[in-house]
């Protein structure tokens, strides 16, 4: 699957000449001339690289950047700019820029820094499809979960989020970077209960214990992670941690007489 990058340029001629390089040298493209809009794309869309323009009309471009380093402190940013002066490019790169092209550039300068922090950035999770539990399994192409004869249907939401979760097992993940990942919006002022009441459902169809879980993890002052284990090579299935029933279960064995 191609790559997308986000292009955030003012200048009409510039963007549109920028879109048909990428594009040619077989990127996805997503598009926007102005802040307000630049920002919308780049808090709630995918994509795997950002280019942007620091000077925009309805938006400032250091503000995308810095909600971008809030949110998505792995996606790769290349600033866009005019502004050529030392300080200039320090500044940008303080704010969390991984490089800074000075206009004009040439086709070849482009693509070559494109691939160069591309390489340089961590992969994208593994998608998964399939989850173990001790006894069971998430099968999230199915939407459901499967605990011995027991079989709980999954809602489109809960399976986007336990996927989510799963393909960043072992990392943090804040309320704010769920809402804008799996609910698509920007975290800007919204109530993130409607989390916590996921979270709680999901518990209860995996059997994890909310007093003590072992599957999805609550990190405090921070949000969620889902108990680490790694995905094969194929993406396709997450080892967990043996599940609070489980470990119940062994507690009453050892106490029997």
């Amino acid at each position: 699957m191609s790559r997308t990058i986000l292009i955030v340029e003012d200048d009409a001629a510039i963007r549109r000449g920028v879109a048909d390089i990428v594009r040619f040298a077989g990127y996805a493209v997503l598009e926007a001339s102005r802040g307000d809009d630049g920002l919308a794309l780049a808090v709630q869309q995918h994509y795997d690289l950002l280019l942007l323009d620091l000077v925009l009309p309805g938006g400032d471009g250091g503000q995308i950047l810095r909600e971008v380093r809030r949110l998505r402190p792995t996606t790769p940013v290349i600033i866009l700019t005019a502004r050529g002066a030392e300080a200039d490019r320090v500044n940008g790169l303080r704010l969390g820029a991984d490089d800074y092209v000075v206009k004009p550039f040439s086709v070849q300068e482009l693509l070559a820094r494109i691939e160069a922090v591309l390489r340089r950035s961590p992969a994208r999770p593994n998608v998964v499809e399939l989850i173990e539990l001790p006894g069971g399994v998430i099968d999230l192409s199915r939407r459901e979960v499967r605990l011995g004869d027991q079989r709980q249907e999954l809602s489109e939401r809960e399976v986007e989020l336990l996927r989510y979760l799963a393909s960043n097992a072992g990392r943090a993940i804040s309320r704010e970077e769920i809402l804008t990942s799996v609910w698509r919006i920007s975290a800007d002022g919204l109530p993130t209960r409607t989390i916590d009441m996921h979270i709680a459902r999901l518990r209860e169809k995996l059997h994890d214990d909310s007093e003590e879980p072992r599957i999805l993890l609550t990190v405090r002052g921070v949000g969620y992670m889902f108990a680490h284990g790694r995905a094969p090579a194929n993406g396709t299935t997450v080892p967990t941690p043996a599940s609070s029933t489980s470990r119940s279960a062994e507690r009453r064995r050892g106490a029997a007489p």
